[in-house]
Parts: C-alpha cells; structure tokens; sequence
C-alpha cells in the first residue's frame, strides 16, 4: 500500500508539473496548444540520451528544458503572428512530426545505435542507490518541511478565502462568495489529508529506503518550486499583461506592450516546464517508447486537468491533477469487478465516463472548480 502511494504521489506531481505548462499558455495567456506532448517528449529523450553519455542527470535535465524551450521559441516565430487557429494546428502537427521521427529513426543509446520503435531502457535514474543514514534522516528532514510549509500554505489560503468574505461597507460588494469559501475549505481538507498521508507513507519508505521514494521527494520539490515560482509570476505586472492578453490583447497593445514576445515568453516558459516533467516521467518508468509513452492523449489529458481544476489557476491545475489520478487508480481498481467488458472495451469505456464528468461540470461549473467566471476564456 505504502509503494503504490508513493507510485501514485509521483504520477501526480509528473502530470501537475506538466499541467502547469500548459496552464500558464492557456489559463493565462490564451494560447491553444494541443502538441504539449512535443515539449514533454525532447525533455524527456534529451534527459536520457545526455545521461547515457555520461552527463550529469541534472545537467541533463536542464539542458532537455532548454531544449524544450527552444521548439516553443521556434513555434512561437512560426505561428503567433497569425490566426490562434494556426498555432493549434501547428502544435498539434509538431508532437505528432517529433513522436514520429523518434519512431523511425536510431538512436545513440549508450555505445550502439538502436531503432527509436525499440525505445530506451536502462537508463541512470536519481537516487537509485541506498544514501548513507545522514542523507537518509536528511531527506526526511526535507519531506518534514515540504509537508509542513504545504499545510501552512493551505491554512493561509483558506484563511485569506475567510477574511476576503468580508463585505465591504462602502461598495456593498462581497469579495468571496460563501460557496467559494465552502470549495476552498473542502479542497483544503483533502489536499492536507493527502499531504499528511504521503508524508507518512514517505518517511516510512525513506527510512527503509526505497529508490522510488527517493524519486517521489525530488518530483515533489521541484513541483512546489514551479508552483512557487509560477505564483509569484503571474501575480506580477509580468503576469498581469499574460491575463490582458487573454482578454484582450488588443489593450494591452494599445497600451504599448510587445504582445508578440510576451506569447513566445509563454510558449517557451511553458514548453521549459513540461520538458522537465518529461525527464521525470522518464525516471518514473524507467523506460520510454514514442508509440507508448508519449502518445496524443497525454496532450488531452493535461487539458482535462486544467479545466477540471479551473483554468488560470494553478493550485486548480494540481487539483486537477489529483482528481485525474485518483479516478484513473479507482476505475482501473474497482470497474473491473461490476463491469464485465475487456481490457479495450473498458478503456474506452473509462473514457467516456470522465468525457461525461466534464460535460456536466461545464454545465454546472464551466470555470472549473476553482476557476474564476470572470476570467473565464471558453467563451471569448
């Protein structure tokens, strides 16, 4: 129970990570991507052959962010002068041109070449190997703090919800309605349970090591550092001109912004941070084929996330994300046993189920769950 935790811990902060790149294009800047995958995918091979080559795993990692980060610069002076039509069609087109090169061409794994269909396997991973007691009790010590500034995180962000709630006595306006208080302290509830359950299930695993616990604390942190970063960016007049833009990126041009660069910021920050979510997600599985892991799907399923949690926001985005996996452990776990249908029927069949949750929830919520309506996009 502890390990699949753990497993489940980190397919959540791979998919969060990714989400949030995807987020920060379209819930703040209004860009239509659907080739996220692309971005994912060169983080993820570039990480992998460069630490064959005998490169620094996190010198690898970097360099596959880069690298990410230079085909949302390319696609952005290719596109973004343009019709948003076009810059769907061309990512969609990019993901899709990348996962088919990767398939048919060979390779550099390690001192041979082999044929991309067969993918890369055995491959460096970080931690793999049992630290000494010191760094053990360190990594714990680590654990202990990311789970306790989360838990002060979430109480500050029920807390400022509470105060917001105030009416003012001037304008007569209310800042925070009782039903978004209400979602903000249920989702803070869940959110602190899960913390605290991961947090005991991983020091019990760090303290008798498991690699993949060791995996689990580094995903884990790099996640809160994007998110902390992400934050403080878009709550700058940086972030602010992203949202003008998706408004309206008619004022924000009259206003004398290059709105042009500000999209390509985007599309390359954007792409940046998928790239290292592809490194870990590489690590994850320990080994990776373009027909198999890096399929279209993965593209639609971050923007389930992202309108799931609320687009434009990235605490929604890792709800999102934390929803997706759970349905995805609860239908493979339980469908099973009440419906009889085969492995393919029943896919399909989990799909179609989740495509129904999200048209009711654009009935009943089209912001999503933590969504704004007032900075809802869908319908501009």
């Amino acid at each position: 129970m502890v390990d699949y935790l753990i497993f489940l811990t980190i397919s959540t902060a791979v998919l969060a990570l990714f989400s949030l790149g995807l987020n920060l294009q379209w819930g703040f800047t209004g860009l239509i991507n659907f080739g996220h995958i692309a971005f994912m995918t060169l983080g993820a091979y570039t990480t992998v052959l460069l630490s064959l080559k005998g490169v620094p795993l996190f010198v690898a990692v970097a360099i596959g962010a880069i690298v990410a980060a230079l085909l949302g610069l390319i696609i952005g002076f290719a596109t973004l002068r343009l019709r948003e039509d076009y810059l769907a069609i061309v990512t969609i087109g990019t993901g899709e041109v990348i996962r088919l090169v990767l398939n048919n061409e060979n390779l550099p794994v390690g001192d041979t070449w082999v044929s991309g269909a067969f993918g890369v396997q055995t491959y460096p991973i970080p931690l793999s190997t049992a630290p000494n007691l010191f760094f053990q009790f360190l990594m714990i010590g680590l654990l202990t703090l990311l789970a306790g500034v989360t838990l002060f995180w979430l109480w500050r962000w029920i807390r400022y919800a509470q105060k917001s709630q105030a009416v003012d006595s001037s304008q007569k306006t209310v800042t925070v309605s009782k039903q978004e208080l209400a979602t903000r302290l249920g989702v803070g509830i869940i959110l602190a349970l899960l913390t605290t359950a991961i947090y005991i299930s991983g020091v019990i695993s760090l303290y008798n090591y498991n690699p993949k616990t060791g995996l689990m604390l580094l995903t884990v942190l790099i996640l809160a550092f994007v998110f902390w970063r992400l934050e403080v960016l878009v709550r700058s007049p940086w972030g602010r001109v992203l949202k003008a833009i998706r408004e309206d990126e008619e004022v924000p041009r009259a206003m004398g912004k290059n709105v042009f660069w500000y999209k390509v910021q985007s599309l390359i920050l954007g792409g940046a941070i998928a790239g290292i979510a592809g490194a870990f997600y590489a690590w994850q599985l320990s080994a990776i084929y373009p027909d198999k892991t890096f399929e279209p799907q993965a593209t639609f399923d971050a923007w389930i996330m992202v309108i799931l949690g609320g687009s434009g926001n990235n605490i929604g985005t890792i709800l999102g994300a934390v929803i997706f996996v759970a349905y995805d452990a609860i239908t493979r776990e339980v469908l099973p046993r009440f419906v009889p249908l085969d492995e393919a029927r029943l896919g399909a069949f989990r799909i179609m189920v989740i495509g129904l949750i999200l048209m009711v929830l654009m009935i009943w919520r089209p912001q999503g769950i933590l969504g704004k309506k007032e900075e809802l996009t869908l319908g501009k």
